[in-house]
């Protein structure tokens, strides 16, 4: 019952992230909304969420993961109302920024109460399930979106939330105990601070990258002051004698490979899957609701094998180096067979996305058990805000990265004719000829098929680097290597 709970907030943040993309059109037209709005509209609740997380994970620790949990709730519904009533971009984007908050928060307590829960021989299921929830809620986005857009008018796709943090409110306060650190001292309000502007400005501009060019003052300047800010937190936090997160973790061979395995899985598959929805509306000319139905086997093996206890028995058959090594080279099959042109229709992409569904099954589970189980269980709390800031800094960097090989090789490609053209939508509309125009279309293909062709490198590196870390930290003598290092 609990872990139906959590999975239910949880669920409800995740939908979120993609829901939107849909709406794009409508919220242009309804709201006079500029490319600028549109972009902070979607924008602002990941950045914020992204900066808060280490900060959200630290505090539900401290003053207690259930109360966080129904605060988590409680802003999130709000912030889904104010979404629902705007009258103008600039009130939604406000209100995206407050849904933000609300997510950091649900996010990391949803997480941490799993693991203050469940026991050794229940958590990997328990997991399983949670990471299946987010598969299922980020591939789910865009249908839902555009069902709900569909049948009513743009601010249901936020109202559709209140319904469901009622349920989860009444939920969590019946069911759900209160856990904290029982050895939590003062909170450390600097590294709070500086973690979450140094974690936004990073966000930032690797969101802005592709749109302002990663040569601009305006990303270069973000990015320093991120990453200096970033580099103040890590000194403080070893400073401190009560810090937000302890550095020491970064020590641990098990800790860095399982938080290199995150970013790099969710480069891969986050990059991914945002080029499959391109191809799937520009190259094969499907709708978005239609675009998003395609997509959902992927979403739906994930479920299947999680739910169903397949991948916490092959967990414990393997043992998390080779669960994670098996898990991300069938993400980078799946990723690969995607990619491939195909003259079959939906066969092979199908193929590709169930391959997909089964690598995220296993190694998904298994890195976010890898992470938590080098934190003691009374910091799970700040073990699931690194888990989450590292998920969403992978998967900026793989739209923000693969999206720039994607559009390197899109007009390197181009036609002497339409050089210059800076989008497929422009590049047609100057391409004067069929034969220009199925120039184009080959370019913008070849782009779609590179840059997923990288996103599987990538993916497959992060296995093999994060198994052997992994494998590494399991030898005997290792943690007496570890703390004499």
């Amino acid at each position: 019952m609990i872990l139906a709970v959590i999975c239910l907030a949880q669920l409800t943040v995740v939908l979120d992230n993609t829901v939107l993309n849909v709406a794009i059109p409508t919220l242009s037209r309804d709201l006079d909304a500029t490319t600028a709005d549109i972009q902070w509209v979607i924008n602002a609740y990941s950045l914020v969420q992204a900066g808060l997380l280490l900060a959200a994970g630290s505090a539900s620790d401290r003053y207690g993961r259930k109360r966080l949990l129904l605060a988590g709730l409680a802003l999130f519904g709000v912030g889904s109302l104010a979404a629902g009533l705007s009258q103008s971009s600039g009130q939604l984007i406000a209100a995206r920024a407050g849904m933000g908050v609300g997510g950091a928060l649900l996010l990391t307590t949803t997480l941490a109460v799993a693991i203050q829960i469940f026991d050794a021989e229940e958590r990997p299921k328990a997991i399983g399930i949670w990471a299946a929830v987010n598969a299922l809620g980020f591939a789910a986005g865009p249908p839902i979106g555009g069902l709900m857009l569909a049948h009513f008018w743009w601010g249901a796709i936020f109202l559709i939330n209140i319904p469901v943090v009622v349920l989860a409110l009444v939920a969590v306060r019946a069911l759900v105990p209160e856990s904290r650190n029982a050895g939590g001292h003062r909170p450390d309000l600097p590294g709070a601070l500086l973690s979450t502007v140094g974690m936004a400005a990073v966000v930032y501009a690797i969101i802005s990258g592709p749109e302002h060019g990663w040569s601009s003052g305006r990303v270069l300047l973000t990015a320093a002051v991120g990453v200096l800010v970033l580099g103040a937190f890590a000194l403080w936090e070893r400073r401190v004698p009560y810090p937000m997160l302890d550095m020491q973790f970064f020590r641990d061979r098990r800790f860095v490979g399982a938080v290199a395995g995150v970013v790099l899985i969710t480069f891969g598959s986050g990059g991914t899957l945002y080029l499959l929805t391109q191809q799937l509306q520009f190259v094969r000319g499907y709708a978005p609701l239609e675009a998003g139905l395609r997509i959902a086997p992927f979403a739906l093996t994930v479920v299947a094998l999680n739910s169903v206890g397949v991948s916490a028995r092959l967990m414990r058959r393997l043992g998390l180096p080779l669960s994670i090594v098996v898990g991300m080279a069938l993400l980078a099959a799946g990723f690969i067979v995607a990619a491939l042109p195909s003259a079959d229709g939906y066969g092979v992409l199908l193929l590709g996305l169930v391959l997909m569904g089964a690598g995220c099954a296993l190694a998904n589970p298994a890195i976010v058990e890898a992470v938590m189980g080098a934190i003691p269980p009374e910091k799970a709390g700040a073990g699931a805000g690194v888990d989450g800031t590292m998920s969403e800094l992978g998967t900026s960097l793989g739209v923000a990265v693969l999206g720039a090989v994607m559009n390197a090789r899109f007009t390197a490609l181009l036609p002497a004719a339409v050089a210059g053209a800076g989008s497929l939508p422009a590049a047609l509309a100057a391409a004067g000829t069929d034969a220009e125009r199925g120039a184009v279309m080959d370019a913008f293909t070849s782009g779609i098929e590179t840059s997923q062709l990288a996103g599987a490198a990538a993916v497959l590196v992060g296995g093999c680097v994060a198994a052997l870390l992994l494998r590494r930290a399991e030898r005997p003598g290792a943690d007496a290597g570890t703390k004499a290092e």
